[in-house]
C-alpha cells in the first residue's frame, strides 16, 4: 500500500480536476492521497469526495511559499481545519498577492512589445491562485510562444525580463499559521531548496516533518533526508509533486510513499487537531470536529 501526498489540481497550477486526479490515483492503486495546491484549499472538498468514491484515503493540505534567512522554503500544511478563520484570511491575502504578481508580469511583457492581457491569463487560470504556469499557457495559447519551455526560458524564469519575485511570508510564521489551524507543517522537497543548513532552526521553531520522498530526489537524497528525519524525530512524507500535464507528463504515483509513513502522519494530525480543539471555546471546538481531516 502506497500514498502520494504532494499533488496539484486546476485549483492552482495543475491541469487535472480533483476528480481526474482521484481517478488517476485509483487506476494506479494508491491507498491514500493528499491535495497540496498552492495557497488554496478550495479543491479539498471535491478531492475528498472523489477519493471517497474511489476508495482512497484523503488528507487535506496546501503548499505555502515562505523564506528563512534568505532561503526560499516551501511548507506543506497537512490536516488543517478547512474552516479556520485566520488560515483562510491569510490564504486570501496570498491569493491577492498572486493576482498582483500576474498583473506585474503581464505589464513587463507589454513593455517588451508582447501583447498579452492579464485577463487572458486569469481566464486560463480560472482559479483564485494563479501563477507563472498560467502566464506561460496564455503566451502559448496566444501564439506568442511555441511552448511552455520557451515561455519560461525567454520571459518567466528567474532573472528573465518578465520574472517578478514572489512575496513570501516567514517560514516561522508559516509553521505557526499551519499549527494554529490544527495542521502539521512539513518542509517540501528540501533537496531542491538547499534547506539543510536551516532545518535545525526550523525544527526549533516547531517544524513537524520533512518530505524525504520526491520525484526530483535521487535515492541517495531520499536516504539523506530519512537520516535527518530520524535525527530530529520528524514525520516523513513524500509525493510526486504532480501538476498534471503542465510539466510534460503526469507524475502522480511516480513516488510511492510506503503506507506506514502515511499512518504516522495521520497520527500526528490527529494529535495536533486534538490540541487545537482544546484551545478553542467549546462552541468552536464542536464546529471544528465537522471539518474533514
Amino acid at each position: 500500500m502506497f500514498a502520494d501526498l504532494h499533488l496539484h489540481t486546476s485549483f492552482s497550477d495543475g491541469t487535472y480536476t480533483p476528480e481526474e486526479l482521484a481517478a488517476r490515483g485509483k487506476s494506479l492503486g494508491l491507498a491514500a492521497m493528499a491535495l497540496t495546491d498552492h495557497d488554496t484549499v478550495e479543491g479539498c472538498a471535491r478531492m475528498a469526495a472523489a477519493c471517497a468514491a474511489a476508495g482512497i484515503e484523503f488528507l487535506t493540505g496546501t503548499e505555502l511559499t515562505a523564506e528563512f534567512n534568505g532561503n526560499e522554503v516551501h511548507v506543506l500544511a497537512y490536516g488543517i481545519d478547512l474552516g479556520n478563520p485566520r488560515f483562510l484570511s491569510e490564504v486570501a491575502r496570498f491569493q491577492a498577492v498572486r493576482r498582483d504578481r500576474i498583473q506585474e508580469m503581464v505589464a513587463r511583457l507589454n513593455t517588451l512589445g508582447i501583447p498579452l492581457e492579464a485577463n487572458a491569463v486569469f481566464a486560463i487560470a480560472n482559479c483564485r491562485s494563479p501563477g507563472r504556469p498560467h502566464v506561460a499557457r496564455a503566451l502559448v495559447q496566444a501564439g506568442l510562444c511555441a511552448s511552455l519551455e520557451e515561455a519560461f526560458e525567454r520571459f518567466l524564469k528567474v532573472n528573465r525580463p518578465a520574472w517578478v519575485p514572489k512575496c513570501k511570508m516567514s517560514a516561522l510564521e508559516a509553521i505557526q499559521l499551519i499549527q494554529q489551524a490544527g495542521g502539521v507543517a512539513v518542509v517540501a522537497h528540501p533537496g531542491l531548496n538547499r534547506t539543510d543548513l536551516i532545518i535545525g532552526q526550523l525544527v526549533e521553531a516547531g517544524l513537524d516533518g520533512i518530505e524525504c520522498f520526491h520525484s526530483k530526489h535521487t535515492a541517495p537524497t531520499v536516504q539523506h533526508y530519512l537520516e535527518i528525519a530520524d535525527r530530529y524525530r520528524l514525520v516523513v512524507t513524500g509525493g510526486s509533486d504532480c501538476h498534471g500535464l503542465s510539466k510534460g507528463k503526469p507524475l502522480v504515483g511516480s513516488v510511492k510513499l510506503p503506507y506506514h509513513y502515511f499512518e504516522k502522519l495521520k497520527e500526528h494530525v490527529a494529535a495536533r487537531r486534538a490540541r487545537s480543539l482544546l484551545r478553542k471555546p467549546a462552541a468552536q471546538a464542536q464546529n471544528g470536529v465537522a471539518h474533514a481531516i
